[in-house]
């Protein structure tokens, strides 16, 4: 099979960044395409945006307009970002974001798409990074000389329909873990916002600083029923700290669902010799510090975390992770109100131990256990397929360019996976 090494700017019809602004705020109006609308597994999640008024709409895309099948990504701060640009988008890009335009004669669109997300790409972005006072960045110079490696067109087309399907797999677990998602947001509401749960017709209201609770139930600091922890950064100029086996966690990797892997990982000697502790599986972290503020994550397998997280470990069976993970879900507004600082803003972990936190009696908390957490646990697993699918799709990416495994037992193997 013939494959070459080619700079990538050979691949695209052009290279654009971001205005290095923030435009005023606007209720409507397309889309400020920020760091946060391009997740870690490749696609633009726009329920969250800034947007643009629309008489500022043409001053913001004078250096390109996004349209269909442009592959748009960040270079700065949060790095390998990477999504396809989607038909019936409107908007531009935002700060810290760039796009290419590939070439259709040049290269497969979703094969370069793919190949970002290869360890080959990876590299290379790794070699290239500058490393600044505050942030990392991909040089945009430098950028139209990094390599791809590119095997023949039609070998190019059947990688990029194998590794489709693998996006379809992942995109059906996606929407099966929405509606788990809903019910259990839907199901916590129901008893603790509404108050509309089994047997609530025979019980009174009561005073409490939380508003009217159900008599017999509890407003606690949440100290009280959960345990708090933070972690620790290992320091970076010693490198046998790094490349271990134990899970270390950073906010950006906390996105209100379980955590299943980790960017990096560092060693017994790493952990020892920081203030990282070892949570267990099921402890729920939050960010502490800067954007991430008031996200969560809850551990599939013993981690740690930077300093930056804040680890809740039940205290008693009755409250289990499952609880606090939903309850501060839906009180992330008041969370974020206890925000202090100007240039970088957080939440002491001293703050989150005295935060107010309704305590349930017993009997309401082991019904809803029984209902909510083997749909936490579905919701995990789903999550871990997923995990696994993106693993498996990134690794078959080299081995079907160098032709290691043929492009007919692949198509094979995404038929038995799903």
């Amino acid at each position: 099979m013939s494959v070459r090494r080619v700079a990538i700017e050979t691949l695209y019809h052009g290279l654009y960044d971001g205005p290095h602004a923030t435009p005023k705020p606007s209720e409507d109006g397309p889309v400020f395409l920020g760091i946060g609308n391009i997740t870690e597994d490749g696609k633009l999640d726009l329920h969250d945006v800034r947007h643009i008024a629309e008489e500022d709409y043409p001053s913001w895309t004078k250096r390109v307009t996004p349209r269909p099948g442009d592959i748009v990504f960040t270079y700065e701060a949060t790095l390998n970002r990477y999504a396809i640009i989607p038909e019936g988008f409107r908007g531009c890009l935002g700060r810290r974001t760039a796009l290419i335009r590939p070439n259709p004669d040049a290269v497969n669109s979703r094969f370069l798409f793919f190949y970002f997300f290869c360890e080959d790409w990876r590299k290379t972005i790794s070699e290239n990074i500058l490393s600044g006072a505050t942030v990392d960045r991909i040089p945009l110079t430098r950028f139209p000389t990094f390599p791809v490696t590119l095997p023949e067109r039609a070998i190019q087309d059947s990688i990029a329909t194998i590794l489709s399907a693998y996006d379809d797999l992942i995109e059906n677990n996606t929407r099966r873990i929405k509606i788990l998602e809903e019910l259990a947001q839907m199901l916590y509401r129901e008893w603790f916002v509404t108050f509309r749960f089994p047997g609530h017709q025979k019980v009174k209201m009561v005073e409490s600083e939380l508003g009217p609770i159900p008599e017999g139930w509890n407003v606690e600091p949440l100290a009280e029923v959960y345990k708090t922890g933070s972690g620790g950064t290992p320091s970076r100029k010693i490198p046998s700290y790094y490349g271990g086996a134990i899970p270390w966690v950073k906010t950006q990797e906390l996105q209100d669902g379980f955590i299943h892997n980790t960017d990096e990982k560092i060693t017994e000697e790493g952990l020892k010799n920081s203030s990282a502790k070892l949570h267990p599986p099921g402890a729920v972290l939050m960010a502490m510090y800067g954007a991430t503020i008031g996200k969560l994550g809850m551990l599939a397998l013993p981690a740690t975390c930077n300093q930056a997280c804040c680890a809740l470990t039940p205290k008693e069976p009755h409250f289990g992770s499952e609880y606090i993970f939903l309850a501060l879900l839906n009180r992330r507004t008041d969370i974020l109100a206890l925000r202090m600082g100007a240039a970088q803003q957080n939440i002491s972990q001293e703050v989150i131990k005295a935060f107010p936190l309704m305590r349930p009696n017993t009997d309401v908390m082991d019904r809803f256990n029984e209902t909510v957490k083997p749909l936490m646990a579905l919701i995990g697993l789903l999550q871990a397929k997923n995990s696994n699918l993106r693993t498996t799709r990134d690794l078959l990416l080299p081995k079907l360019i160098s032709g290691e495994i043929p492009v007919e037992a692949a198509a094979e193997l995404v038929e038995q996976t799903a």
